[in-house]
């Protein structure tokens, strides 16, 4: 049996388009199989910023989910990240 691995971009660059209008680009670290978004962190500690500019690239590209990964810690840290504003994720506000 052939083993395939998950389709992912790296560093990938997307135009940002707020009301129909092209407002800049923004870059992720990792997509994987362009559905999860994965921004990689080299810090002692992730704060409050880190996880805003996570939230902020998922509503960016419309994604529902992503992952906040930290390798500058004593242990390696990450995060499961939602996009509460797409529709895959309407139960999760109720939660």
């Amino acid at each position: 049996m052939e083993k395939q691995g998950l389709g992912f971009g790296r560093e990938m660059e997307m135009t940002i388009f707020y009301d129909g209008i092209d407002i800049g680009t923004r870059r992720v670290d990792f997509f994987v199989e362009d559905k999860i978004m994965v921004e990689l962190k080299a810090v002692s500690a992730l704060d409050e910023l880190h996880l805003a500019q996570a939230m902020n690239y998922l509503e960016a590209y419309k994604l529902p989910v992503g992952l906040l990964i930290n390798f500058g810690s004593k242990s390696m840290e990450f995060k499961r990240v939602f996009n509460v504003k797409h529709p895959d994720n309407a139960d999760y506000k109720r939660r």
